[in-house]
């Protein structure tokens, strides 16, 4: 297994997906090979994507998606995102559209439901994936911070942590006064 995901690679993975799934379907790619399709730079390790994170439950897209991860010799993983992040105001909207892909339209998941993920795991790599969001203007620090706010009022049915999303987010805060 490669060390990281080239967008080359992860350009070839969705190609190859579309050709081969013959159904229309729609995919939302999150953490750090979202971020590379929307420029980002930092090398990722793996394709993650909103699914179920249970194979015995996983449908027809879902399988072709891990028999690829075998043929390409890439790491893809599903993601529950639904389980881990209380649902978001108007999060639709904010979804973006990358491409599509044969029958599959790939979206990039919308930025501030990464963007909390992120502050709550709080590793030194998420605050950097937080900071691009924000400088690239796909975020807002006010507007973060107060779903971030609203998130922390779900924290055990989300299994959040509020003092580790507000530690990344002053972490943050501090990262973007520097620049």
């Amino acid at each position: 297994m490669a060390d990281h995901i080239s967008t080359a690679q992860l350009e070839s993975f969705l190609h190859e997906l579309g050709k081969r799934y013959p159904k229309p379907a729609t995919l939302y790619l999150l953490g750090g090979s979202a971020l590379v399709l929307l420029g980002g730079s930092r090398p990722t390790l793996d394709i993650d994507y909103v699914g179920i994170d249970i194979p015995g439950l996983w449908n027809d897209l879902q399988r072709l998606i891990a028999q690829l991860a075998v043929e390409l010799d890439l790491k893809i993983e599903a993601v529950p995102y639904d389980e881990m992040i209380p649902p978001l105001p108007d999060t639709t909207q904010r979804n973006i559209a990358i491409g599509k892909y044969g029958t599959i339209q790939v979206y990039v998941l919308d930025p501030y439901a990464m963007a909390l993920g992120k502050l709550d795991r709080g590793f030194p790599t998420d605050l950097e994936d937080v900071g691009f969001l924000l400088q690239r203007e796909f975020i807002e620090f006010a507007s973060l911070e107060k779903m971030a706010l609203e998130a922390s009022r779900h924290a055990r049915e989300y299994d959040l942590n509020p003092k580790q999303m507000q530690a990344s987010l002053e972490t943050v805060r501090q990262l973007l006064d520097a620049l």
